[in-house]
């Protein structure tokens, strides 16, 4: 069977959206305040869906988009692992979506 373009950009998209999941998951064990943590725990759950199920590319950018709404939310946090992290995958959201 032939890989065809629109392959190739789902699995670049499902790299991505694995690479978000990943920093915001690495999230979890550092020292956030509460508050932020809490804003962080949920987008990090959404971006899990999105990079576990298998959804189709709208879908997933529809999940991209909340992770994105949720992390507007958060406070930057005061660690210095965790505020790159969360930076890292507030442009990782911004790269998903302008495609």
């Amino acid at each position: 069977m032939t890989e065809t373009p629109s392959d190739r950009s789902d699995d670049a998209l499902d790299e991505r959206v694995r690479e978000l999941h990943e920093h915001l998951a690495a999230t979890a064990e550092l020292p956030i305040d509460r508050t932020t943590n809490r804003w962080l725990g949920e987008a990090e759950a959404v971006a899990r869906d999105a990079a576990t199920s298998d959804l189709d590319p709208e879908t997933t950018k529809e999940r991209v988009r909340q992770v994105q709404h949720l992390l507007a939310e958060a406070d930057d946090p005061t660690d210095d692992e965790a505020a790159t992290r969360v930076a890292t995958a507030r442009e990782v959201c911004e790269s998903i979506l302008e495609k």
